[in-house]
């Protein structure tokens, strides 16, 4: 089998960057990424002479045969590693840089319905795209960008930023030493930013709940010394007040008694 030099230069990086790929010669007889790359680029060649209805049969025959649908109109770069590959759709104005790596069930969807527009997303070089996410629009995602699965992105992602979540939210931009994520398949690294919301604001619940408590036992103090002092001081004039108006009646009584 002859291979163009594209595909060989993509055989040899699937082999690189997967752990289950044994050589590149099993890369090109068995795994499904690869020939769907191969029926997009035949399927790209036939888009560019204006061969439409050609273009268009041989990507169905690709999507059929692997179950990776990719628009003939679709650019995409060299060193792009398709894993597993089932379920993942590129839309028609899509384009792709160099070296990334795209999971399963993976949608690069348009939005909007005018022809001869940019619809579809831009994704840059060395991005990891995670299982299940979807993105959607006419949007930029930057080099080394990380997008964790399942994620919606429907805005641009900046160079070098993890997104997670529905919708997608930026839970970190790497520093000055870029990092390819394509490469090191570092997807699961990345935390859900509403657990963290949830974290913290269980946190602050507690923290209220304890100072009501606080605040609760200190207002029962002061209640309890204020009954005690107003006990302390009215009640003994209380008490005089019997006395005197006791001795009164006694008088009273024994002034009658001497009268009778």
């Amino acid at each position: 089998m002859i291979l163009p030099m594209g595909l060989i230069y993509d055989a040899k990086q699937i082999a690189l960057r997967d752990p289950a790929a044994r050589s590149v010669a099993g890369v090109v007889l068995l795994y499904p990424g690869f020939h769907a790359l191969v029926y997009y680029k035949i399927s790209h060649f036939f888009y560019g002479l204006k061969w439409l209805g050609l273009a268009r049969w041989i990507s169905e025959r690709g999507k059929h045969h692997t179950g990776v649908e990719i628009h003939p109109g679709a650019r995409i770069g060299k060193g792009l590693f398709i894993d597993h590959g089932a379920g993942i759709v590129i839309g028609e104005t899509s384009i792709i840089g160099d070296n990334c790596t795209i999971y399963h069930g993976v949608t690069l969807g348009g939005r909007g319905h005018a022809k001869h527009t940019k619809r579809h997303p831009t994704i840059g070089d060395n991005v990891l795209i995670g299982s299940g996410a979807k993105l959607l629009g006419n949007i930029t995602i930057g080099d080394n960008a990380n997008i964790g699965a399942n994620a919606v992105i429907l805005h641009d992602v900046p160079a070098g930023a993890t997104v997670v979540g529905v919708p997608g939210k930026i839970v970190r931009i790497d520093g000055l030493r870029p990092t390819s994520h394509a490469i090191e398949l570092d997807h699961t690294d990345v935390e859900d930013p509403l657990e963290c919301e949830i974290r913290e604001l269980c946190s602050g619940m507690i923290a209220l709940q304890e100072q009501v408590r606080r605040l609760e036992d200190e207002l029962g103090r002061v209640s309890r010394a204020g009954t005690e002092k107003q006990t302390a001081t009215v009640c003994p004039g209380e008490m005089n007040d019997c006395d005197g108006s006791g001795s009164d009646d006694i008088s009273g009584n024994a002034g009658t008694n001497d009268t009778i």
